[in-house]
This record gives structure tokens, sequence and C-alpha cells, in this order.
């Protein structure tokens, strides 16, 4: 079998690392070659990584090599320009979340991915979690009733605080490479299990403000709410916060299922107490994001589940009304009219 040959736009990302590391130990790919402007990080790619190619721009890496797909850890705002580029070369795209800075942006990946129809992925770090799976499995089962809410809750100390790179965190305080600050940064996960689970909402409320940190310029925590015709969707953010930092809840008609990430509890008409249950393994074609778009690629399957560019653009609307929302301080209806 011929190799699915890699390129990499972008290491400003710090999921770059991670991410990276299932590409290079699956034996159906190669990572041929590395684009970015910077040469402390084309360095640690090269020795880390040993590609045969370093370039200065997604451009020329894709000109001269021509990769089968391109994984693209850039800036949130850079995304639609690389996946519009890559398409138009007829080269598959992987794009690290939220999948844009506006709506705007995250509807022209879509429409340049079915123009010239290649695929398309938003990799969320927690679709790859076999305790999150399994609440979702729960919920999209049926097995608590009709879903009338979901709260996902993201948080830590702030992305200087637990260590990543000024590559990285410099960017994240940037409003027009980023979006918004802790919202665009961590309310996305709710928005996309919103997405995924209730669909586009109705209307979007939120607040967003630096309460903590006097050293950046963008909200260091956020809520939006999206209210829906037979429920909502509560997604919270902080950079300012030890501890407890994440979790998801869904709840049913019949009953409830909770996941930090780690273990999964659920309740319900029989069970009243939540009880923990046992996550099962991921199929192997489910544990990574490399695993994932790979055999995606290789079997023409579909993109599904949190990943999928629809529902994470649906998700990107969800944050776009709500930072309208904390700008407005009034309740957005959806569709909304993207920023530019």
């Amino acid at each position: 079998m011929t190799k699915i040959r890699i390129g990499v736009a972008g290491l400003i990302h710090d999921h770059i690392w991670h991410v990276a590391s299932g590409f290079l130990t699956d034996p159906r790919c190669e990572v041929v070659a590395v684009a970015d402007i910077n040469p402390s990080l084309q360095k640690k790619a090269l020795q880390d990584w040993s590609v045969s190619h370093i370039f200065d721009s997604y451009e020329e890496m894709m000109d001269k090599i021509s990769p089968d797909a391109v994984l693209v850890y850039t800036d949130n705002a850079s995304a639609a320009d690389i996946v519009e580029y890559a398409a138009e070369r007829g080269i598959h795209a992987l794009v690290e979340k939220p999948m844009a800075a506006t709506l705007e942006q995250a509807d022209r990946m879509l429409i340049a991915a079915k123009k010239h129809g290649i695929t398309l992925m938003v990799n969320w770090p927690t679709a790859w979690s076999r305790a999150h799976q399994a609440a979702l499995e729960i919920a999209k089962r049926g097995d608590i009733g009709d879903i009338y809410k979901v709260r996902y809750r993201a948080a830590h100390q702030g992305p200087k605080e637990i260590g990543c790179s000024p590559f990285f965190y410099e960017w994240l305080y940037d409003k027009k490479r980023n979006g918004a600050g802790a919202l665009m940064d961590y309310c996305c996960y709710g928005a996309d299990y919103a997405a995924y689970l209730m669909g586009r909402p109705n209307a979007v409320v939120s607040v967003a403000g630096r309460f903590i940190k006097d050293y950046i310029t963008v909200d260091d925590n956020a809520v939006i709410v999206a209210k829906y015709p037979h429920g909502l969707a509560i997604c919270e953010a902080s950079w300012t916060q030890y501890g407890f930092g994440y979790e998801l809840m869904i709840n049913g008609s019949a009953g409830s299922v909770r996941s930090d990430g780690k273990r999964v509890y659920i309740a319900d008409e029989r069970q009243k107490e939540e009880c923990e249950i046992s996550a099962p393994e991921l199929p192997i074609e489910r544990s990574s994001a490399a695993a994932y778009f790979l055999t995606c690629l290789i079997e023409h399957r579909p993109i599904e589940g949190l990943c999928n560019a629809v529902v994470s653009r649906n998700a990107q609307e969800i944050l776009e009304a709500g930072i309208l929302s904390a700008e407005s301080g009034t309740a957005i209806s959806l569709p909304v009219v993207s920023r530019r």
C-alpha cells in the first residue's frame, strides 16, 4: 500500500506535537514536510521528526511537495486560507479545534472542501477519550431518554500558567488571531457537544470578561447558554481556575450521564443515585486523530461525530453568537450574520 504523504502547515499551535506523534508512528503514512516561519520550531521539527523538507510558507510546501494531506496548526484565523489553498490542489486537511476564528472563515472551509471534493476533519482532543465517548454513546442511543440539557466545563489556570509555549499563548491572547479569549479556546468544546447532540440552537446568550488576568486584553472567563426548542446547552470556560477543570454532563428525560474525561457516571429511573460504569476500549481507528483521519482517507469514509466539519461549523456559529451576545449584552438569534 502506498503511504499517505503528510505535510504540516504551522507549528505555533502546541497541540501539533502530540497529534503529530500519531502520524509519525502509523505505518500507513509518512510526514514528508513542514512549513513554519519560526527557525526554532523548524529546528525542533527537524530534530524530533527527522522530516526531509522544511519550508517557510505553506504555499511553497504544497506547491513543491504536493502532500496528500495537510495538518493545519497555525492560529485560528489563518486556517481558512490554508484549507482553501489545499483544497484547490486536491489536498485533504485536518484542522485543530475550534475550526476558525470566525463563522465566515468556517463557512469558507466547508465551501472549499465541498467544491474540490477533499476530506476536511476538525480535531477535537476529547473525541479520543474513552470516557467522553462512552457518555456520548449512552446519550445518542437514547438510554437516558430525550436530551434536554448538555453542559461542558473546561478550565485551567491559563495558557501561560500551565506551560504553553510563547508561540501558542501569544496568539491565544490576540482576539483577531484567536477569535476571542477563553470563550473561543474553551467554550468551543461545549459548543461542539451541543451541536453534535442537539443541533443548531434558536438563540444564544453569553457573558464573558477579563476578571483576573490584568496582563491580557481578551476574556479569561466566559459562559455561553444556547437555547433550543426543548432544551439548552451550557458552555463554560475559564483561564483562571485551579483544579476541577473538566466535566461533561448530559441530562435526558429518563436519566443523566456525566464524565470527567477519565470516568463515566450514570443515573436513571432504576439507579437513582449516580454510579460509575466502565468505559469500553475505543476501536483502534477511533483511538486518535491520526488513526481516524488516516482510516477515513484510506477507506473513503465520511468524517463523523464531533470531528465532522458541519458539526464543527455549527459549533462555530454558537461561538460567534456567544461573542456577539457578550459584546452587545443581548440574546442573539440564529442564524448568525458572521463577523468579518
